[in-house]
């Protein structure tokens, strides 16, 4: 073949290959994670208080989608400290709040999870269940409300297929430790109440 001849079926390829990129072809219906940032709705600075306003940290789901979960039973007696958002695997979890990303960890209950504080260090949020986190999340890591933290998972007790993301504040001091404080429903922080 002459070079011509060349030139002209590495088009020929080079443009098939870009047309089938743009086609689906079936197969799984599982997303794909993110690798490029979601776009972000405008978020209020931050109003901390007594019980904060926060943004549905999961990609897609409205408040009133929100079931308050808190207090159902689970394994081993123990009463559901959080409320779980229901999403497809993969889905794009967001910063509810900014803040710091205080501790990535891996835990038998919660799986692949992180624990992000709030900027007056009154509030701490923790996402567990995830599938991953964002390329590139570290520890100290500032995030604004909306940022890309992971992907929605079933790691941990969520294991099975049942992906969602389990997501619950603790009220602490501004000294007190990732894994201290109190407690709090966030359901009415996540309803907008």
């Amino acid at each position: 073949m002459t070079r011509v001849g060349w030139v002209v079926l590495g088009a020929i390829l080079l443009v098939t290959g870009v047309f089938a990129s743009l086609l689906s072809f079936g197969g799984s219906s599982a997303p794909i994670p993110l690798l490029r940032p979601v776009p972000k709705a405008s978020a209020p600075a931050w109003q901390g208080g007594e019980q904060p306003v926060l943004q549905v940290p999961v990609s897609g789901v409205s408040r009133a989608q929100i079931v308050d979960s808190w207090g159902d039973q689970r394994s081993g007696g123990r009463g559901h400290k959080g409320n779980d958002i229901m999403a497809p695997g993969g889905t794009p979890v967001l910063a509810a709040a900014p803040g710091t990303v205080e501790k990535l960890f891996q835990s038998r209950l919660g799986g692949t999870a992180l624990y992000q504080r709030s900027p007056d260090r009154r509030w701490m949020f923790y996402y567990a269940h995830l599938m991953a986190y964002a390329p590139g999340l570290r520890e100290g890591q500032r995030v604004q409300t909306g940022d890309l933290l992971g992907f929605v998972g079933d790691t941990g007790a969520g294991s099975g297929g049942n992906h969602h993301l389990h997501f619950s504040t603790t009220r602490l001091r501004p000294e007190q430790k990732w894994y201290e404080g109190e407690d709090v429903n966030p359901f009415p922080m996540l309803r907008g109440r």
